[in-house]
């Protein structure tokens, strides 16, 4: 028989081969059905009032004009009078009427009062954010910090700083709903197909409509991205589902790009004071930071500083600033861009005070990395040198030739667990050659389809085409959501166990044809064969024939604890080349270079491009993305794609992305991609113009008006 275990290199014919997405045509032809393009029959279209104030007391909500305007069918309140707004942007009522232009007046005829409270919206350190406005939420001492500063050769202190970003997902956050007597259809941009329902019935029978789970039934065979910021039902979530049930009729609530920007989710800033100290051979010695940051109005965890570099003797301290901007979601990575910035700029600013090559100080003090990838990232930065020329195009800090434009390149290196979610999958082989595989699971926009195509395919030994791969439903084998990178770890698991198990009861049927037993047959080149003489075989459509018209239905898990075909645990090392106008403070990226180990590649083409995604996502938020606040109003000041400014394909510059397979990889079997490669991109891109110009910019983004800020703080005084 079968058994679950990846094949060898040799005998794969699709795992880890360059393959194109199998729903490219579909996607590149229009042909997919996002939730946008949803339009049921007597569809209302829904839209939500927000609060314009960033902190007040509502005091009275009068609905009955927006309720007799032309075309409304139904508005459902998400908050009460007495109740509290905490940004501005929050989401008050929900209406819904036969026109969007209709919702959008209707809504504009609500009349709320509302007594305004005291808010706190912008971006400060503790001593300038006031007591009622900070939680110190972890102070950590270990080994013997003071005693490693006194004895150190040499000592470094800076400030560094990641602001707050938000999501930008392509496809906004929203839903369409349709009931049918007690069954509800879910169309929903959504990262947890399988959990949407569960959530949604809770939060339901809160509001008084029971509906069990199984009658929610969530669709989403495609979405436009979700970044961490799409596992909730949210508040319009729920209202959608009570505006149906009320109206009787279909609404589609998708939030406007404003909406989007201010409130749909937003990566929390981080800053810190950090003080490291190293002997004179580069050995580093000591950290010590005081570390502050915003996630809104609800405290967010301590991030675990310093980043995979660890020194034994460390002195941390985090204070969260509480702030009326919003709610903040996870973002790709959570807490690990921030924290690489922090350590690596930190790291690399020592590296420079000790007159050491930034390379050389990292493979120094790899036995300090606390995820056992040393051996693998000595092994990434000699090929990333390679692949960067980094030996011709590192110089000590400040470019010294000529002319207003100076280049400079920067090193860092990042860490991501992985490994993989809760999954099932029910393989049928029909009696007719065809093969169907299903999973509840999501594809994000990242390859999931194909992957899920590609390991039933290999395991059964037939070409793609000879697989149709169902997901993006929650009728299917439930999946768990897609976060962690652990989408790829468990969906492969599940698919290659209830594939091999399909596999095996057909070997066992066709058998006594081959004069064989099933464990000496394997199935490979679209035929079953047996192993020690290939030419005793059946083609695979003569072989599923012998099932006598009865289909082969088998299933198989990940669950918690049958970790034998994936692992966790990755290392990366990413290198940058810029120019810099020293006159102007634009810095243009000249090429990146990303090198990866994510164990066994599933499909090279897809994982290359999660890679070539993360450093496009990367260069947006190193030099352009910032969610800008007014202190004074607390509204967002640049909540659209107009002035909340992201990469264009001129400002990404040449990207080289090398992934690390072969042995010592693949023996460790798939571990996701999809979060490791955006975290050094922040750290590598500030380290790189730190470099071409001689001084650090302390905060992130890179703009013009915070290289120029850097330089002239840099300059002699003339006085």
């Amino acid at each position: 028989m079968a058994d679950y275990h990846w094949p060898p290199a040799e005998k794969r014919s699709l795992i880890g081969k360059r393959i194109s997405r199998i729903d490219g045509p579909w996607k590149s032809s229009g042909r997919a059905k996002y939730t946008f393009d949803i339009n049921r029959p007597g569809l209302l279209y829904g839209k939500m009032l927000m609060s314009p104030h960033a902190h007040a007391k509502i005091v009275s909500i009068d609905t009955s004009a927006a309720e007799k305007m032309p075309g409304v069918k139904g508005v459902q309140l998400m908050l009460q009078p007495d109740d509290e707004v905490l940004w501005v942007g929050q989401e008050i009522l929900a209406l819904a009427a036969e026109t969007e232009e209709q919702s959008r007046d209707a809504v504009r005829a609500v009349k709320i009062t509302y007594d305004p409270l005291p808010f706190f919206s912008r971006e400060a350190a503790p001593d300038k954010a006031g007591a009622a406005n900070t939680k110190v939420t972890s102070e950590v001492t270990a080994g013997d910090p003071d005693t490693a500063f006194k004895q150190a050769d040499v000592v470094h202190e800076g400030t560094y700083g990641v602001p707050v970003i938000t999501h930008c997902c392509l496809e906004s956050h929203g839903q369409a709903m349709e009931w049918d007597g007690d069954q509800l259809r879910y169309w929903a941009s959504t990262q947890g197909v399988s959990t949407l329902s569960g959530d949604l019935s809770t939060a339901l029978g809160k509001q008084g409509i029971t509906v069990p789970p199984g009658n929610i039934e969530v669709i989403t065979p495609v979405m436009g991205g979700g970044f961490g910021s799409k596992f909730p039902i949210d508040t319009w979530g729920i209202a959608c589902a009570q505006l149906a049930k009320k109206t009787g009729r279909a609404v589609k609530m998708l939030l406007e790009r404003d909406h989007e920007l201010m409130v749909a989710g937003a990566r929390p800033s981080m800053h810190a004071k950090v003080r490291v100290a190293a002997t004179k051979d580069g050995t580093l010695t000591a950290w010590e930071s005081e570390t502050w940051g915003t996630g809104g109005t609800g405290a967010g965890g301590a991030p675990p500083l310093p980043y995979v570099i660890i020194p034994a003797n460390r002195r941390t301290s985090y204070t969260n600033v509480l702030t009326n901007m919003g709610p903040i979601r996870a973002w790709r990575a959570p807490n690990h861009p921030q924290m690489c910035v922090l350590t690596l700029c930190a790291l690399d600013d020592l590296s420079d005070k000790l007159g050491m090559d930034p390379v050389d100080f990292l493979k120094k003090n790899l036995n300090l990395t606390t995820n056992g990838r040393a051996q693998d990232y000595a092994a990434e930065l000699d090929i990333a040198s390679q692949l960067m020329d980094w030996k011709t195009k590192y110089h000590p800090r400040g470019d010294k030739s000529a002319g207003h434009i100076k280049r400079g390149v920067g090193v860092s290196l990042h860490t991501w667990g992985g490994g993989g979610g809760p999954s099932n999958c029910q393989c049928v082989i029909n009696p007719d050659g065809s093969v169907t595989v299903s999973l509840g699971t999501q594809d994000l926009g990242v390859g999931t389809r194909t992957v899920v195509t590609i390991v039933a395919a290999e395991t059964l030994g037939l070409p793609l085409e000879g697989v149709t791969a169902n997901i993006g439903d929650s009728k299917y084998p439930a999946s768990g959501p897609s976060g962690g990178s652990t989408t790829v770890g468990g969906v492969s698991s599940a698919t290659r166990r209830a594939a091999t198990n399909a596999l095996n009861e057909l070997l066992a049927k066709v058998a006594p044809s081959l004069n064989a037993t099933p464990d000496q047959l394997e199935a490979v080149g679209g035929k079953i064969q047996v192993i020690a003489d290939p030419s005793r075989n059946i083609d695979w459509k003569a072989a599923c024939a012998k099932l006598a018209g009865t289909p082969i239905t088998a299933t198989g898990s990940r669950q918690a604890r049958n970790d034998d075909l994936i692992s966790s645990g990755v290392g990366g090392v990413q290198m940058a080349e810029v120019s810099v106008d020293i006159e102007t403070g634009i810095v243009k990226v000249e090429k990146m270079v990303a090198v990866q180990d994510v164990g066994l590649v599933m499909d090279l083409k897809t994982a290359e491009s999660q890679v070539y995604g993360a450093l496009i996502m990367g260069v947006t938020y190193a030099l352009y993305e910032e969610k800008l606040m007014d202190a004074q109003t607390g509204i967002c000041l640049n909540p659209n794609m107009e002035f909340y400014k992201l990469a264009g394909i001129n400002d990404v510059g040449e990207l080289v992305v090398h992934m690390m397979t072969g042995p010592g990889y693949d023996e460790r079997g798939p571990i996701g991609i999809g979060e490791p490669p955006t975290v050094s991109p922040g750290a590598v891109l500030s380290n790189a113009v730190a470099n071409a110009i001689g001084v650090r910019v302390p905060e992130l983004p890179l703009t013009p008006a915070n290289v120029l800020a850097a330089l002239n703080a840099s300059a002699p005084s003339k006085a």
